[in-house]
């Protein structure tokens, strides 16, 4: 399909071109700000999202919004053939005020298109949107919260307990995305103004509060549940205002006459990642858990494991090399030891299915034996 993308450089914009773009025999036509007649032969559909919210004069509302979309409106109508088109709208064209209008405006120029030709025109009022390549202080709150974290600027909430009902930008590019395969198929829908979901109802509190924990990642290895959900969202939206000079960052270690430890993540509720080493002849472990299971991977060097069940007294060892990526699991009620048997330094990475706790650490320290 031939699709065009009118405001293609605009926050969502940029966002649905990168998805067109992925699709195979996709071609994708950008139409940018400034282009006043712009070429629409060809076109299979068209996506609207080019408008304005903040102009420096209230005229430029009905400018931007109203005018812009009645010359788009006219320019499909002269094609001769009906073109479908998804618009992009707000919440706001339900309120009474200047932007609302102009919205409103432009809404009802698609809808009087789509009953002179027959296309099928969808129109989405969109709340709150955000996610990555939002401007801070200009797309969304979010945007600005979560460049304000990143660069160490205080995040000024005046009302926490104020609602706020967030889309985030991936489900908005889907919901596009499926208009445009119903088109391709030739599917028509039902008519009515739409809603890109899931939406998110929460307060301004709570959304400032989950993206000025995400720091801890890298200060404390603690993640929250980012795994789902809108802290998910809110954390990707996080992690796009890093800038490339501080993509990397070092982990806390702690080193002994053994070898390092190091945390790399720990979650909410899926455990903590960790390495260590180990010089030769050096032996870890030396426990074992009633509850806490623990995966064990020699990414260099010889390990020796060692395992003794604490009910019976039976033992169990087991060789393994970094060189054959082998993963060693502990069994609770089995103690365990890991011994480098090799000539040089041994590397382990470790997951535990949860994070360390010093009040219940449920680790208790056993001897295996000699």
């Amino acid at each position: 399909m031939r699709i065009a993308v009118t405001g293609s450089r605009g926050f969502i914009g940029a966002n649905l071109v990168t998805r067109l773009r992925e699709r195979p025999a996709t071609d994708v036509v950008e139409i940018h700000r400034g282009d006043e007649t712009p070429s629409l032969d060809g076109v299979d559909a068209v996506v609207h999202l080019a408008g304005v919210n903040r102009p420096p004069d209230p005229s430029g509302f009905v400018q931007g919004n109203a005018e812009l979309t009645a010359r788009l409106a006219r320019s499909l109508q002269a094609i001769g053939r009906p073109v479908p088109v998804v618009l992009s709208s707000s919440t706001q064209a339900a309120l009474d005020n200047p932007y609302g209008a102009s919205k409103r405006a432009a809404e009802q120029a698609l809808q009087d298109y789509a009953r002179a030709s027959g296309a099928d025109v969808r129109i989405y009022r969109l709340t709150n949107v955000f996610g990555k390549w939002a401007r801070p202080n200009y797309n969304s709150a979010v945007a600005t919260f979560c460049h304000n974290t990143v660069h160490g600027i205080p995040i000024t909430v005046h009302d926490p307990s104020a609602p706020l009902r967030l889309v985030y930008i991936d489900d908005v590019c889907e919901a596009f995305l499926r208009d445009i395969d119903d088109f391709a198929a030739g599917v028509r829908a039902d008519g009515g103004l739409r809603e890109a979901g899931p939406v998110h109802e929460t307060t301004v509190g709570e959304v400032a509060a989950m993206i000025s924990a995400f720091p801890r990642s890298r200060s404390e290895a603690t993640v929250d549940r980012v795994g789902a959900g809108l802290c998910r969202a809110l954390y990707a939206t996080y992690l796009s205002h890093i800038p490339p000079t501080a993509f990397a960052y070092r982990p806390v270690r702690h080193v002994d006459p053994r070898g390092e430890f190091a945390e790399i993540v720990r979650s909410a509720d899926s455990g903590q990642v960790s390495y260590f080493t180990a010089h030769p002849g050096v032996t870890r472990g030396g426990h074992y858990h009633h509850t806490k299971n623990e995966k064990f991977l020699v990414l260099r060097g010889q390990a020796r494991f060692r395992f003794r069940d604490m009910r019976t007294g039976a033992t169990h060892e087991l060789d393994v090399s970094g060189s054959d990526p082998t993963v060693v699991e502990t069994v609770p009620g089995w103690a365990h030891d890991i011994t480098n048997i090799g000539d040089g330094e041994m590397l382990v990475m470790l997951w535990a299915n949860e994070a360390f706790d010093r009040e219940r650490p449920d680790t208790i320290t056993t001897r295996l034996g000699s």
